[in-house]
């Protein structure tokens, strides 16, 4: 069959319309080629993707190391627990230590006062002249029960004491008072009173002395008790 075309150029015009709705690819890459021919444009389309991919990496990362680090607070959780019981144990083996160690200083305390008048009598013997004898040593401040612990502080009351004795020779007393003051575990001698008597028939001075026990250092204690005459 043969067509003959009577109106020359509608079957272009035709085939133009029909073909406006197809997409030209061809034309679409040339234009995008020409865009990208933007230096700008590119180093914007770089730049985009480089933080994205820094993104995804940093994330990613990220992610690793929340991992890790809850990894690493199970494991100290869990020695934490087990530390637990470990670490009671030491306070109270501490408090145990700290507890003995302040009986031993309680005990040290009062193992040191025992000695007292061990060393009063020493040094009262060793004080006393010749021509001279003593009739009583007593302590003259009140007595009173005292605690270790007081004791252990050395807050317990000051030990005082007054002694009684006679002599026939006055020079004696003194050499006597001298001698007591010159001790390390006796000061604050101080006459009471004097008065003379009969002793055997003849004529003495009976004297009262007061005195306050001194604690000495440790190099002048002594442990070695003195007989003294006592009438």
């Amino acid at each position: 069959m043969i067509e003959i075309n009577l109106l020359p150029g509608a079957r272009k015009k035709t085939k133009a319309a029909g073909g406006g709705s197809k997409v030209d690819l061809k034309a679409m890459m040339a234009s995008l080629g020409e865009r990208f021919k933007d230096p700008w444009l590119g180093i914007g389309v770089g730049g985009l993707v480089v933080g994205v991919l820094a993104i995804a990496a940093m994330f990613l990362l990220q992610g690793s190391k929340a991992k890790t680090l809850d990894e690493r607070l199970q494991a100290a959780v869990q020695d934490s627990i087990k530390n637990a019981g470990l670490v009671k144990q030491l306070q109270k083996a501490q408090a145990q230590r700290d507890s003995i160690t302040r009986q031993m200083a309680i005990i040290a305390a009062i193992d040191g006062e025992r000695f007292v008048w061990p060393h009063v009598l020493d040094e009262v013997s060793r004080a006393l002249p010749t021509y001279t004898w003593l009739r009583s040593v007593t302590q003259s401040s009140a007595a009173a029960t005292v605690s270790p612990e007081v004791v252990a502080s050395g807050t317990a009351p000051r030990l005082t004491l007054r002694v009684v004795g006679i002599t026939v020779d006055l020079q004696a007393l003194t050499i006597f008072m001298k001698q007591l003051e010159a001790s390390e575990f006796i000061e604050n001698v101080t006459i009471a009173g004097t008065q003379a008597t009969q002793s055997e028939g003849k004529t003495v001075t009976e004297f009262t002395l007061d005195m306050a026990y001194s604690k000495p250092p440790k190099s002048a204690i002594r442990t070695v008790p003195l007989t003294i005459a006592v009438r």
